[in-house]
């Protein structure tokens, strides 16, 4: 990957272009672009992957029974995985490299938008799949954007065991409405922070800070801020310019508004209830004032995604009851939702981050591209 630097930084170029033309957004345009920076740490999450253990084989559950025998629940691989994808091309050399180690054989088909980028990739990963002497079929990738080919992929029941579709609202809705093929979303992330009463206001807004502009781009990324009452006030006056400055338009309730409008001017405007719906995958923030934790928790079930949520307070018995209350794949306590990332939680890289609640949940690693079997030793045991 790294030595191929050059040529998919050229690739890449090609797919940035037809996206310009194209009129893609500045948030898909990023998910797109591979940096010098990006492709280091492809490269690094490669590695990483090849170093981490070996799931398949583990042992998780063993037993002797009082007749003798001798049961074990042993993972194993789950087969072929179909990856459907949109815009980010680490994607192919992520799920590819965590496919491969967990013994499963891969299809990929990424989006039209980088089909230069992912088909350098692709080309790289095969060579070395046959430098290593493993068969050429365990990475497949689709080099043609004819869409009919993803309805026909998720109909080979009888070939293909898991589908994973990574990408926006529509392409998950359609992979889950056609497929006859079992399906692991990696749905929209509609994140959400909540500033509590009682908060290290300096901590919050760097964390809120980072949660919305490090990369809004990101499914992990911040898209609505909840802020208690009793601190809305001195927390605005920190965060506002702050937020200016790097450029955020918020979505605001009436109280927000008002308390933003003297920093940020015509960067707020009143937030519509479709608003509080809306993944922005950009600058724009929804912010909402709420009177209690009991309104910020029942905000977060109503309009959440079960992605990432967070909430910044001091208060240990306020953290522990948001933890144990909200429904989702990662919830945090004085952290930036950023963070919601294979990589960052060692795993290496990831296939991707499951909203599902079956079988995985959260980022993918290794251990999740693995199913279980029961393997029995007896000598001679017969059932009465």
């Amino acid at each position: 990957i790294l030595a191929a630097g050059p040529g998919l930084a050229e690739a890449n170029r090609l797919d940035l272009e037809a996206g310009e033309a194209a009129g893609l957004s500045p948030a898909l345009l990023d998910r797109l672009r591979l940096t010098e920076a990006r492709i280091e740490l492809m490269a690094e999450g490669l590695r990483q992957i090849a170093t981490l253990p070996d799931p398949v084989g583990a042992i998780t559950r063993h037993e002797v029974r009082p007749n003798g025998l001798e049961i074990a629940k042993v993972r194993v691989p789950i087969g072929v995985v179909g990856i459907i994808y949109e815009s980010r091309p680490n994607v192919t050399a992520d799920a590819a490299g965590l496919c491969l180690k967990s013994g499963n054989a891969v299809v990929l088909r990424g989006g039209s938008e980088a089909i230069h980028s992912n088909r350098a990739i692709a080309r790289i990963l095969a060579e070395s799949v046959a430098e290593a002497g493993l068969p050429e079929a365990a990475i497949t990738f689709v080099d043609d954007t004819d869409r009919a080919l993803v309805a026909r992929l998720l109909k080979m029941d009888d070939r293909v065991d898991l589908i994973i579709p990574r990408g926006g609202e529509g392409l998950i809705r359609f992979v889950t409405e056609t497929s006859t093929i079992p399906v692991i979303k990696h749905d929209k992330g509609l994140c959400h922070t909540y500033v509590d009463r009682y908060v290290d206001l300096e901590m919050a807004v760097a964390v809120a800070l980072n949660a919305k502009v490090q990369r809004p781009g990101t499914c992990n990324a911040l898209e609505t801020l909840l802020v208690h009452v009793a601190v809305a006030e001195p927390f605005f006056e920190r965060f506002a310019p702050r937020a200016k400055e790097a450029g955020v338009r918020f979505h605001g309730c009436r109280r927000s508004c008002a308390l933003l409008a003297p920093v940020m001017g015509d960067a707020v405007v009143p937030a519509t209830e479709a608003d509080w719906d809306t993944e922005w995958l950009s600058l724009d923030c929804s912010v909402r004032v709420v009177d209690s934790m009991d309104e910020a928790l029942d905000h977060i079930a109503a309009h959440g995604s079960n992605h990432s949520e967070a909430i910044l307070t001091r208060d240990l018995d306020r953290a522990r009851r948001f933890l144990r209350e909200v429904d989702a794949a990662a919830v945090y306590v004085n952290a930036s939702t950023r963070f919601t990332d294979g990589y960052e939680f060692g795993l290496g890289a990831e296939i991707g981050i499951s909203t599902n609640k079956l079988h995985a949940r959260g980022p993918m690693g290794l251990e999740d591209l693995t199913t279980v079997k029961y393997t029995i030793l007896g000598n001679g045991q017969v059932r009465t």
